[in-house]
């Protein structure tokens, strides 16, 4: 059986927050929702758990971030092509996200962006030639 990653990530405002992840293209697993969470499903391996800030209190002692002004993590998601990254950023700031709060990465075999969710989580989205990258690594080797 694969890992499974779930992030968990504490939201000021759930409805909001799933509506967001639901734009970009997650989707709402109702098994794991109630009024306190929502299972947003990126792939069969990847989902995020949207968190009310009393219920991620109960996981941690710790004080919560406040994403707009700390870094607290950095989640990066791959993508099949430059284009289903663009694409990906563009539903994020029809959603009501800000985009490229982080520089853009173009390195021809790589390309990335970056969008911002409402509670300021950062996720950033990068499409890999993997065979091209891999070339110009052995060619970096080899100088």
């Amino acid at each position: 059986m694969s890992k499974l990653i779930f992030v968990n990530l504490p939201v000021s405002d759930l409805e909001r927050a799933t509506a967001f992840y639901e734009a970009v293209g997650a989707e709402k697993n109702e098994q794991f929702c109630d009024g306190t969470a929502s299972c947003m499903v990126f792939s069969e391996t990847i989902h995020a758990m949207l968190l009310t800030h009393d219920k991620f209190r109960q996981f941690t002692p710790k004080k919560i971030a406040d994403a707009k002004t700390t870094s607290e993590v950095l989640i990066c998601l791959s993508a099949d092509s430059r284009d289903s990254v663009d694409a990906m950023v563009g539903k994020a700031e029809a959603a009501g996200g800000s985009i490229d709060p982080c520089p853009k990465q173009d390195y021809g075999f790589m390309y990335g962006r970056s969008f911002e969710d409402p509670d300021g989580h950062i996720w950033e989205v990068m499409w890999m030639d993997v065979e091209a990258a891999m070339a110009a690594q052995s060619e970096m080797a080899k100088a």
